[in-house]
């Protein structure tokens, strides 16, 4: 274009208003592949979000773990050795300390299990943004994101 606003190939300069059927078309294929990609960037952003967050408590729990079980040994050997002197049975009492210890185990696995299970990697948000996309392309733009 020249400084007076027209076309040096010949062809009348367009406005926003005159663009043909053609270019809106390539702008918008455009536009919705640079959304597409910028979804899936969403998405992989929020699910290394998560695994970072499932790996730091990860390793907190395998520290706490690793000193946890050397202090527990400790403390259930001392308790099992005063039951023992206390009974006049120390195998005895290691036997019923190691029973009680096993099923308080259980009862820990148990509680893990299901918070386990309730962990939610769906990424919640990609999805909302997802949805109100396509509410504003249908021109609805009073959706506000809230659940439905």
């Amino acid at each position: 274009m020249n400084p007076e606003g027209t076309r040096t190939d010949g062809m009348a300069a367009t406005g926003r208003g005159d663009d043909n059927v053609v270019d809106l078309l390539g702008r918008l294929t455009s536009q919705s592949a640079h959304l597409a990609q910028q979804q899936v960037n969403l998405v992989q952003a929020e699910m290394r979000e998560s695994v970072a967050d499932l790996q730091t408590s990860i390793a907190s729990l395998l520290g706490a773990a690793v000193l946890g079980i050397s202090g527990l040994g400790v403390t259930l050997m001392g308790i099992a050795y005063l039951i023992g002197d206390a009974i006049d049975d120390r195998d005895l009492a290691t036997l019923l300390v190691g029973i009680a210890t096993l099923i308080i185990a259980g009862i820990l696995y148990a509680g893990a299990r299901s918070k386990m299970k309730a962990t939610n990697l769906k990424p919640e948000r990609t999805i909302d943004t997802a949805e109100r996309t396509a509410d504003a392309a249908r021109g609805d733009l009073t959706h506000s994101g809230a659940k439905r």
